[in-house]
């Protein structure tokens, strides 16, 4: 707690505490004055959030009143304080148990197909440069690389019969394969901690011209941070070798962006993407060597 006279020489006491609130926002401050006429305007009281004023006085129950107020004042911020860190605590926890038990049903689906293994690290990663290049913000970056990741997780529900078939794929199991999505966002959305990511796992095969699944959304009305993803997740598709066929060139795989553009891609995210290609293809050849395919 400071207790401070607002009348002061060489400066008065608001200026001390507009310099101290750019340091310490949580102290407990108490303003006196000896002068009515002179006190500091309620805004200045707001603003500084000074908890306390006082005018001076030959009694001085106010002030004891206002002292013990603030002692209590400063107990009571101190038990919240450490109640909301205990929360954090059992909260990170919980987030780490969450994010292990997922990350074991990710694996489990990487066990079992190879193209998936090293395809959804790439494809967070290739979201996230997506996402630095458009200037977004930490926390969307965030949920992009955990969006990345995860946003395959739907395929743990797909027959291995199916998920693992070289041959070109029937109608029937075609469908069953476009299950993976909702599969996956049922998956997550037993974890709320993983609400945010919910969309990029749902709407990453949705098309900008509503020809996609499973929404058949069309525009804007596709999640931004899906849109972003599918982006990712079709350049790994086309870079990366299958058992059907080799990895496209690059000059290829530019020209089906371009070709593609407005119809199955955000033409804007596109258009960021293929500079990304022109112009920091480095970064990209970066990602390839870390997780081969």
């Amino acid at each position: 707690m400071l207790i401070l006279d607002f009348i002061m020489t060489p400066i008065h006491g608001d200026t001390v505490v507009e310099e101290i609130r750019k340091f310490n926002k949580d102290l407990y401050i108490l303003l006196l004055t000896g002068h009515k006429d002179l006190a500091p305007p309620l805004e200045t009281i707001r603003r500084l959030d000074i908890q306390g004023y006082c005018e001076k006085s030959d009694k001085q129950d106010q002030l004891l009143l206002l002292i013990e107020s603030g002692v209590k004042s400063i107990s009571q911020m101190n038990m919240i304080k450490d109640i909301n860190d205990e929360l954090k605590d059992t909260y990170d926890q919980l987030e780490k148990a969450y994010m292990e038990s997922i990350q074991t049903l990710r694996y489990t689906v990487e066990a079992k197909d190879a193209y998936t293994r090293g395809h959804s690290d790439r494809v967070s990663e290739y979201s996230v440069l997506i996402g630095k290049k458009l200037g977004l913000q930490d926390g969307d970056i965030k949920l992009l690389q955990i969006g990345g990741l995860f946003h395959d997780i739907g395929k743990i529900g797909v027959p291995d019969s199916i998920l693992l078939k070289e041959a070109k794929l029937t109608d029937d199991e075609y469908s069953q394969i476009k299950n993976h999505p909702s599969i996956g966002a049922h998956i997550l959305s037993n974890a709320t901690i993983f609400a945010d990511i919910i969309p990029i796992v749902k709407h990453h095969h949705e098309k900008y011209d509503g020809t996609g699944y499973p929404g058949r959304l069309k525009g804007e009305d596709i999640p931004y941070l899906a849109r972003i993803a599918a982006i990712a997740d079709t350049f790994d598709a086309m870079t990366s070798v299958r058992p059907y066929r080799k990895a496209l060139p690059l000059d290829i795989v530019k020209e089906e962006f371009r070709k593609y553009s407005g119809t199955q891609f955000d033409p804007e995210i596109a258009k960021v993407f293929l500079e990304i290609l022109e112009t920091n293809y480095e970064q990209i050849k970066e990602i390839q060597e870390k997780y081969p395919s």
